[in-house]
């Protein structure tokens, strides 16, 4: 998973297998609290499911400042190119 478009696809299948949030509603520009009603515990689910797929150490702290779906992507793109 090198490309963030590759990233995004991926947060979206997430975001709907977990969530059931449709994913013509996860665009870059998506804010995960207003937007998409995305709480803490539903983070942490997401974390662990990342965490899972990409084989690496996802800690929250990475996602800590994350407020759109793009904060999301550039977290998991800094951490599966590390």
């Amino acid at each position: 998973m090198t490309s963030r478009e590759d990233i995004l696809l991926l947060i979206k299948d997430i975001m709907l297998e977990m969530f059931e949030i449709e994913p013509e509603l996860v665009t870059l520009e998506a804010r995960l609290s207003e937007e998409l009603d995305f709480d803490s515990i539903d983070a942490v689910d997401m974390i662990v499911k990342l965490k899972e797929i990409t084989g690496k150490a996802v800690r929250p702290e990475d996602f800590k400042n994350a407020r759109t779906i793009n904060d999301v992507v550039e977290a998991v793109y800094k951490i599966s190119n590390k």
